[in-house]
């Protein structure tokens, strides 16, 4: 079964810790990795609400230890950050998390893990989109008020300076479509994505380009904590959907545990 609602939220923030080896701008924006501000920004909000959470760290220097099976089986929701070494993930590390959303396991996508292997594997597109990166104004707008997600979001959310994403961006349609933004320069983006993949919930949010502060802003960190909140597996048993063979009837005994 999964984790009761009662017991801490178990959040692993996997960070690709890339850009902040190479990049001066980044290493002042985020002198202990973006990993590290988007892990106290988790910790602090989710405190504020009351809501008790461990959270840890995965990066990709040990990704087969910091996501191994062992890791993945006691966590309720994985965010991943990626952007210039996407092909760097192994294929089995990629596996596993897959089949742990499809098992319960919430997943928050952000940025540029948009073109990670494992949102492509879950959106089963390539996930292409439009950019420009010349620091430009995204104004996140909420479209759907009554989402948990959106809960104490500022409308609009101002990121001052940011990467500019525009459709069309291929993914699939999101079963439910939380935010959208609109930079300075006309384009629009849907950043705010919901899905459901097997049992598992994922929230795609795209602010948060490595040569912005994004992560360090209140608004952003408390999108970020109430979807890890939405995002926590159901009370249920946490495993594929099973095929089986149906016998005529099986829904009138015994037989129902068997095929369900």
């Amino acid at each position: 079964m999964t984790a009761s609602k009662d017991a801490p939220l178990r959040i692993t923030v996997y960070g690709e810790n890339r850009h902040e080896k190479v990049d001066p701008r980044v290493q002042e924006i985020y002198p202990e990795g973006m990993h590290t501000t988007i892990a106290q920004g988790l910790t602090r909000v989710l405190a504020e609400d009351g809501v008790a959470a461990e959270v840890r760290i995965a990066l990709l220097d040990d990704v087969e230890e910091s996501l191994s099976e062992e890791v993945l089986a006691e966590t309720d929701v994985l965010t991943w950050w990626g952007h210039m070494a996407h092909e760097d993930v192994p294929d089995a590390v990629v596996e596993r998390v897959v089949r742990r959303v499809h098992e319960g396991m919430g997943l928050l996508p952000l940025h540029s893990a948009h073109y990670s292997k494992v949102f492509k594997a879950l959106m089963g597109t390539t996930c292409n989109l439009l950019w420009r990166n010349e620091g430009e104004e995204e104004r996140v707008w909420t479209v759907n008020g009554s989402h948990p997600i959106a809960r104490g979001v500022p409308h609009p959310l101002i990121v001052p300076a940011q990467e500019m994403y525009g459709e069309m961006f291929d993914i699939p349609a999101p079963d439910e479509l939380v935010f959208v933004s609109s930079f300075t320069g006309g384009e629009v983006f849907r950043s705010g994505c919901v899905f459901r993949r097997g049992k598992g919930k994922v929230f795609y949010f795209s602010p948060g380009d490595q040569e912005y502060p994004v992560y360090h802003q209140p608004e952003i960190q408390r999108v970020l904590a109430n979807a890890a909140v939405w995002a926590r597996p159901e009370e249920r048993e946490a495993a594929p959907i099973k095929i089986a063979n149906a016998p005529r009837d099986w829904f009138r005994g015994d037989e129902v545990s068997r095929v369900i």
